[in-house]
């Protein structure tokens, strides 16, 4: 069994807590936060405890601090885990990148690219052949179409359709860390 450290305490991290907890893997998860009381650390502790935790994830909101934190843990040695709730459904085929949290009921369709650091909410559907870059949440009930690509930062609305008119063709950016 592994030791997870969520980086952040506040609502994205009692989200990923419970994600974490319904796959049944990691034998201690504890949070570091820089105001939360019960927090193991500060956020500036996370290199002192590797030794404690081999596992870390980053639930805060703000997407280019989450991606930058992300490649930060992956440098120190931490093992950056992508959180998959026991109730979605993610297809065999699909890519999911490290450090993305996958909520209840979420639907990752064939050959969903989903890039480093999202977030991707309860109900929601990544229809085939659908890209949703690094840093992105997706929110409830959010549909991206099929071959739909979702520019890297993006926030959607609850129940948001996105489709080709309202999706940014990017451009190769900076390597990031994928999963393995």
């Amino acid at each position: 069994m592994k030791n997870l450290l969520i980086i952040g305490a506040g609502q994205y991290g009692m989200v990923a807590r419970e994600i974490a907890e319904s796959m049944n893997c990691f034998e201690r998860i504890d949070y570091v936060d820089d105001v939360y009381p019960s927090a193991v650390g500060k956020i500036c502790d996370i290199d002192k405890l590797i030794h404690e935790y081999d596992s870390a994830v980053v639930a805060i909101g703000n997407s280019e601090l989450r991606v930058n934190l992300i490649k930060r843990l992956c440098n120190i040695g931490y093992e950056v885990p992508t959180l998959i709730h026991e109730k979605a459904y993610v297809s065999p085929s699909a890519k999911i990148g490290k450090g993305c949290f996958i909520e209840p009921m979420a639907v990752i369709h064939t050959a969903v690219d989903v890039e480093t650091g999202c977030i991707i909410s309860a109900g929601v559907i990544l229809n085939h052949n659908s890209v949703v870059h690094y840093g992105c949440h997706i929110n409830c009930g959010s549909v991206v179409k099929a071959r739909a690509e979702i520019k890297a930062g993006t926030r959607t609305g609850y129940n948001e359709v996105c489709d080709t008119e309202k999706v940014e063709h990017v451009k190769q950016h900076e390597k990031l860390p994928v999963a393995v």
